[in-house]
């Protein structure tokens, strides 16, 4: 590979860690592979892409972008002009920038960057992180050079000359080896010997999940079981409020987890949202899981990425309408199983895909070189 890296690159998409994560691993395996000499990510004004990207050292510019509320609002009524200063904005982008490649990972911005794109003859690729993509990828992946996915069985939705099986690509922290149990239970203050939940529902949040772990806090610490419980942003303040002080001692409460790995060694048992990012991290991790997929999603995709692994014996279901009367039942049933927490443990990681960021950037070096 050239020492001297030639290529321009811009990568689009964003509006939840998990579009924004996979891009950005992307960008780091371009940059340590010596092949992109300059990335720009296109993102949607407002979003959390308008942070995170620049805070990982890469340059960002925004579309003033959003998508269709599912109620009735007014809001609904701009989209249309929405659509069409996106679109000229994304094509002033590439004519300025002279790309390359152009790599949408999905999001709001994700459509109007790749759509100018292919109308100015630039490659492009697709990375769809769900087991059932959304109408926006359906499109794109009809001019796109590639189409690289996280789950088998979709030349359903792709023309299967395009896919690649790839995974999604996840923090190299994760892949890498994930520190000791000890050297993590130290990082939260909790004890090694004791059982610990790791409950995550995303950097917002997820009230579900947050309501449901709540009504079980007293039993958990009544039986000495350990919580790591990260809110997110839109629910910390509140619950940090209302427990305060009278928080049982081994439940810690967290806005954000910034370190993940350390969260993810010291869990002995997960509970997360169905997300295709998180998902594809369980895979690495190979811990116990309970997913409780989100319903408040395009084409109810995480209730389709969590039956991906439930079919296969990797992880347990609970429904978001019935999490609040059968979480907390469902913790302690896997718990008091040793087998079965083994079982879960080994079959998920069966799924994990740890070379995804090379498997896409092996791909893209090749599309480039052709060019």
């Amino acid at each position: 590979m050239s020492a001297n890296p030639k290529y321009k690159i811009i990568i689009s998409g964003g509006g939840t860690g998990g579009h924004i994560f996979p891009a950005i691993a992307i960008a780091d395996g371009l940059r340590d592979m010596g092949i992109a000499k300059e990335i720009l990510f296109v993102g949607a004004l407002g979003k959390m892409e308008m942070e995170k990207v620049p805070n990982a050292g890469y340059q960002i510019e925004g579309l003033e972008i959003s998508g269709l509320q599912r109620s009735l609002s007014l809001q609904n009524l701009k989209f249309p002009l929405k659509v069409i200063k996106s679109l000229l904005k994304a094509r002033k982008i590439i004519k300025n920038f002279q790309p390359d490649l152009a790599i949408g990972v999905g999001g709001y911005a994700s459509g109007p960057l790749i759509f100018a794109a292919a109308l100015s003859g630039v490659p492009t690729i697709i990375q769809e992180q769900n087991s059932y993509p959304g109408i926006t990828n359906k499109i794109l992946a009809k001019k796109a050079k590639n189409i690289f996915v996280a789950y088998p069985n979709m030349d359903q939705f792709f023309a299967s000359d395009k896919i690649i099986y790839s995974g999604n690509p996840i923090r190299s922290a994760i892949i890498q080896n994930l520190p000791s149990r000890e050297e993590s239970c130290k990082y939260f203050g909790l004890d090694p010997s004791q059982p610990i939940i790791l409950s995550f529902g995303g950097s917002l949040g997820a009230k579900t999940l947050n309501d449901s772990l709540e009504l079980g806090i007293n039993a958990f610490a009544e039986k000495g079981i350990q919580v790591i419980w990260q809110t997110g942003s839109y629910y910390y303040q509140n619950i940090h409020e209302k427990w305060g002080s009278q928080l049982p001692k081994g439940i810690k409460i967290l806005e954000f987890l910034k370190e993940m790995q350390y969260a993810y060694a010291a869990a002995d048992l997960i509970i997360s949202r169905a997300g295709a990012l998180s998902i594809s991290e369980l895979c690495i991790v190979g811990k116990p899981t309970i997913l409780i997929p989100s319903p408040n999603v395009a084409e109810d995709h995480q209730t389709k990425n969590a039956m991906a692994l439930v079919n296969k014996g990797a992880a347990v279901l609970v429904k978001d309408s019935e999490a609040r009367e059968k979480l907390i039942s469902t913790v302690f049933e896997i718990l008091n199983q040793p087998l079965k927490m083994k079982e879960l443990s080994e079959q998920i990681k069966t799924l994990g895909k740890p070379e995804a960021t090379p498997t896409i950037v092996h791909a893209i070096q090749q599309i480039l070189s052709k060019k």
